[in-house]
């Protein structure tokens, strides 16, 4: 069960924030040299490093984890985000599973009575508020619904890899020797030609082996 901790008073930019991380290569560690790299210099901007950590995305050493690298499939980058977002509120859903369809003045309200008693305020729980739409707008929550998170399944497709490469390796191989050993049969026909004088049968009798045979 969680409650995030960060926020950002920018939740207009992360559309923009998580496409220039899909356009760009994963860094070894996700600091403030890199973020201004992708053109985000503010301030106010270093707060989305805190959210990547809440979102799974990052860990307690900024690395990125195989969430993130998932993230960078287009093809299931929402569904991937839909994942963190799950993570990061999961007090959220288990009041509800759809929270995702909630409105912002729903999410606030529900909001307010979780984070009671935490040392949250309620202009800071409003802005918390607005980062989960925004989010959430960002997200694809009704295709992931596999037993198998999207991130496991990239692991095991990033992980598994190398072996596939070896099992074509092996066949192509294997191919090649049965190729090998057909070519380098011998066939050997035998005839068993009937008792007769007449030479026209024998001529008819080779005639189609000829015929057939090659």
């Amino acid at each position: 069960m969680a409650l995030p901790n960060s926020y950002s008073v920018k939740a207009g930019a992360f559309q923009a924030y998580f496409e220039a991380i899909r356009n760009a290569q994963a860094p070894e560690r996700f600091t403030v040299k890199f973020l201004e790299g992708l053109e985000f210099a503010s301030t106010n901007d270093r707060t989305f490093i805190g959210i990547l950590k809440e979102l799974g995305f990052l860990d307690t050493n900024n690395v990125p984890t195989k969430r993130y690298y998932a993230f960078l499939d287009n093809e299931v980058a929402s569904q991937v985000l839909a994942e963190g977002i799950k993570e990061m509120f999961s007090d959220l859903f288990s009041i509800r599973k759809d929270a995702y369809k909630m409105t912002q003045q729903q999410v606030h309200s529900k909001l307010r009575t979780l984070y009671a008693g935490k040392g949250k305020n309620d202009n800071l729980i409003k802005l918390i508020a607005t980062n989960f739409v925004a989010l959430c707008k960002l997200a694809d929550f009704e295709s992931n619904k596999d037993e198998i998170t999207t991130t496991d399944i990239k692991a095991e497709a990033h992980e598994g890899k190398e072996e596939k490469t070896d099992v074509k390796e092996e066949t192509s191989e294997h191919r090649r020797i049965r190729k090998l050993n057909l070519d380098s049969l011998q066939y050997h026909i035998n005839v068993i030609l009937p008792e007769t004088k007449d030479q026209a049968v024998y001529d008819a009798i080779f005639k189609s082996l000829r015929d057939h045979l090659g």
